[in-house]
């Protein structure tokens, strides 16, 4: 029997009831498919436990995480704690931390969700982000600098400006060769496994090192994969053409700082925040699966949230595990409760429940013939 231990961070906010539905929908496709299972254990970790413990997880939290198959993340933030600290000292820690580099966003407009962009079908709206996950501008390197510092004088003697501030405050952006290929080769494989097609998501014209130097590993590696098609487009013109165009795409790869804006567009036009969900991979090693969407502390406790993105969070986690016929069962029964549109939360223009469209999935899934 295939038994994945998971750990279960359910967050903040409504982290915990959509994790709930979540859940739900995973004891139900456990249910269904034999030599599946389940174990899980929760942990308490999150805004609520920083203000209690003066940290958002404990020292040893990512030794904890060792033993686990995969992580089920709920939701992240409280307005009580500055958003550096929630996100930097939790999320952005187990991704550094288990070197989880490449994060992945289907932008995937379903049947029975509205679209924001006018005569736009599921058809139109069917690709997938590849984010680098643990470099970049998040990679935590600079300082904020007062004058008459040596760091200030640094940067001093390069504009009049900096010279004559008080204080410069310096935010670098770092670039690896094994971090750009690594991700970089990721999205190609991806690519030639979808429709052959991948954009490198750029802003070379301005930025003169770092993406000029991404762009130069893209180049090189795309010799590897002759039967990719590829092109280039800067991250603003990127923006515009996932308006416009979004059809014209079926893989992109962006740096981090990049790749985190240009996802939360994906959501919109793939009807919200609501269906949005992503993974942090390590191909080789633990990974952890989130909706993209956060705490919505105003919510807590209405049990209003659309589950779908946790839900579909879920998904990608039993692919990356392996479980491709119990992936599938999931995906299929989100799909026919959403085309049926009798179950939909407020956000998609209905009046269920958080646990009613949990119910809903976790029922097709029982209804459906295997």
């Amino acid at each position: 029997m295939a038994k994945h231990r998971v750990a279960i961070i359910t967050g903040d906010g409504i982290g915990p009831e959509v994790m709930a539905e979540g859940i739900k929908v995973l004891s139900a496709v456990q249910a269904k498919i034999k030599n599946l299972s389940f174990e899980y254990e929760h942990f308490p970790w999150g805004c609520d436990y920083y203000l209690a413990n003066g940290e958002m997880m404990p020292q040893n939290g990512l030794e904890i995480l060792k033993g686990f198959d995969a992580i089920y993340l709920g939701a992240i933030g409280d307005p009580r704690v500055p958003d550096h600290i929630s996100v930097r000292d939790l999320v952005l820690k187990i991704r550094i931390g288990f070197d989880q580099y490449a994060n992945v966003r289907p932008i995937k407009l379903l049947e029975g969700v509205s679209c924001p962009l006018k005569d736009k079908t599921p058809q139109d709206i069917d690709f997938v982000v590849i984010r680098e996950n643990t470099e970049g501008f998040y990679a935590g390197c600079g300082g904020r600098y007062r004058k008459g510092t040596p760091e200030h004088g640094k940067y001093a003697g390069l504009r009049q400006v900096f010279a004559d501030s008080e204080e410069v405050v310096v935010q670098e952006g770092v670039l690896s060769q094994i971090g750009v290929e690594r991700v970089i080769t990721y999205a190609f494989d991806l690519a030639r496994s979808r429709k052959k097609h991948l954009t490198c998501c750029t802003k070379s014209n301005a930025l003169n090192y770092s993406m000029v130097y991404w762009d130069e590993v893209f180049r090189k590696i795309a010799k590897s994969y002759p039967d990719v098609r590829t092109d280039f487009a800067m991250v603003d013109a990127t923006c515009m053409w996932m308006v416009k165009n979004p059809e014209n795409f079926d893989v992109i790869v962006a740096e981090n700082l990049f790749g985190d804006i240009i996802t939360d567009l994906g959501a919109a036009i793939q009807g919200g925040m609501g269906v949005a969900a992503g993974a942090n991979l390590n191909p080789h090693g633990l990974s952890m699966f989130e909706p993209i969407h956060g705490s919505a502390p105003k919510y807590t406790g209405k049990n209003v949230i659309n589950p779908i993105a946790t839900i579909w969070a879920g998904i990608m986690m039993l692919e990356q595990l392996g479980e491709k016929e119990a992936a599938t069962l999931v995906e299929k029964s989100v799909k026919e409760v959403l085309r049926e549109g009798k179950y939909r939360t407020k956000d998609l223009g209905g009046t269920s429940s958080t646990s009613e469209v949990g119910d809903a999935v976790a029922d097709a899934i029982y209804k459906i013939k295997m």
